[in-house]
C-alpha cells in the first residue's frame, strides 16, 4: 500500500492549531532560508491570496510590483 503526501495538506497539518508566535517564527525562519521552504511559503501565500476581496490582491500585486523595481534579477546560469 502506498502512501500519497499531498504537500499542501502536510503544509496545513503544520500549522493547524498553532499559535500566532508559532507560525510568525515559522514564516520569518523561511524568509530568505533555504529553498526548500519554498512550497510551504507558497501554500501558505495562496491560502491567504484565496480569502482576499480582488482589492487586497491588487494591493499585494503592487508591493510585489515596487520590490521587484528595486531588484536586479541576476543572470541564469
Amino acid at each position: 500500500m502506498s502512501i500519497v503526501l499531498d504537500l499542501r495538506q502536510a503544509i496545513v497539518h503544520k500549522v493547524h492549531g498553532k499559535p500566532d508566535k508559532d507560525i510568525r517564527e515559522m514564516i520569518e525562519g523561511s524568509v530568505d532560508g533555504p529553498e526548500a521552504a519554498l512550497p510551504g511559503l507558497g501554500t501558505l501565500f495562496e491560502m491567504i491570496w484565496k480569502d482576499l476581496p480582488k482589492g487586497k490582491q491588487d494591493e499585494l500585486i503592487q508591493v510585489l510590483q515596487e520590490h521587484l523595481k528595486k531588484v536586479k534579477p541576476v543572470p541564469l546560469t
